[in-house]
């Protein structure tokens, strides 16, 4: 999709915006996974989350090529909502973003503040985006798709800075909604030559990824009912899907109380709050606690944009045991 030095250019668009976000090792993660954690902090940036860098080169790239387009329009849960308004506010670009009706009120009013004009459409994302098409045809607006290759190339930018700070990671957990995140690591790892590892982890209420990785051809879902809505993803992107089977070595799936747990954890540990797709490689971590073990593994925490309301419903109470082969996870 791209090369070393359109990337080292994405990172440059990215940095004129914000400074490369942390990567720290949090002594009490190491210890309780039993191997060398790195933590690459996405929930430190401008809307604290890692969509923003995709945001950025898809509307710089954009108004250098298309100067005249009149205007944006995509769908999102949230996070990429946030990245398309924050950045084509930036340059004076006007954004419509659909969501779903019932969508985060925190993140509705995030995109509303960045820019944004929002519509509320369908009971899901695949209703939303799909009703976003829709407008966007005759309108003079560009739908933005979720996935792109301007967007995959911003968000490989994380990468870069992380696989550069730390080349000897052995594996890298990294979340899938609708695949940029995984892809972007994927092509930054190979271009800088490296061998890590790379897994994937989605939700066992949202698998379709997990599924189609497993088949060979995408397969898509009746719902997608988890609570992390970073995550929430019926119908895999077909390009996404050839890179991540192509790069990837395989697809972890956690519950939402094995997700409620790791965000517990990230506050405990280490004082950050992370969503429920930024917490969901920390879960697929512990659940793979035996396999890492002495391992220098890297966890993406890819936003820490959690509404208030469901943080409290969903994680202040302890969730259910997150149980993994009939054993409690630690």
């Amino acid at each position: 999709m791209f090369d070393l030095q359109q990337l080292e250019h994405a990172r440059s668009v990215v940095g004129a915006a914000m400074p490369p976000t942390p990567a720290h090792r949090w002594p009490l993660l190491s210890e309780r996974l039993g191997a060398d954690v790195v933590v690459k902090h996405e929930n430190h940036t401008p809307t604290g989350a890692f969509k923003v860098r995709g945001g950025l080169v898809y509307v710089d790239r954009l108004k250098r090529e298309r100067p005249r387009t009149a205007g944006l329009i995509s769908a999102t849960r949230g996070n990429h909502g946030q990245s398309l308004a924050y950045a084509a506010t930036r340059h004076g670009l006007p954004v419509t973003i659909v969501v779903p009706r019932g969508n985060s009120p925190e993140k509705n009013r995030a995109m509303r503040a960045f820019g944004a004009e929002l519509v509320e459409h369908g009971d899901d994302f695949q209703a939303a985006r799909e009703e976003a098409g829709r407008r966007g045809e005759g309108s003079g607006l560009e739908m933005v798709p979720a996935f792109h290759r301007d967007l995959v190339l911003g968000v490989a930018t994380y990468a870069l800075e992380l696989l550069r700070a730390t080349p000897d990671l052995e594996v890298l957990y990294v979340p899938i909604g609708q695949g940029s995140g995984i892809c972007g690591c994927i092509l930054a790892r190979d271009l800088l030559g490296l061998s890590t590892e790379i897994v994937g982890v989605q939700s066992t209420q949202a698998p379709s990824y997990a599924l189609s990785f497993a088949a060979g051809t995408v397969v898509t879902t009746e719902s997608s009912d988890t609570l992390a809505d970073g995550l929430a993803t019926r119908i895999p992107d077909p390009d996404a899907l050839a890179i991540i089977r192509n790069g990837a070595s395989r697809i972890v799936q956690v519950t939402d109380a094995a997700i409620a747990t790791a965000i517990r954890t990230y506050w405990t540990d280490t004082h950050n709050l992370a969503e429920g797709a930024g917490a969901a490689p920390l879960a697929a971590a512990a659940q793979d606690k035996a396999k890492i073990r002495g391992k220098r593994v890297g966890l993406v925490l890819s936003g820490g944009n959690i509404d208030f309301d469901l943080f409290s419903r969903w994680v202040v109470p302890p969730p259910p045991a997150a149980v993994v082969g009939g054993k409690e996870l630690a």
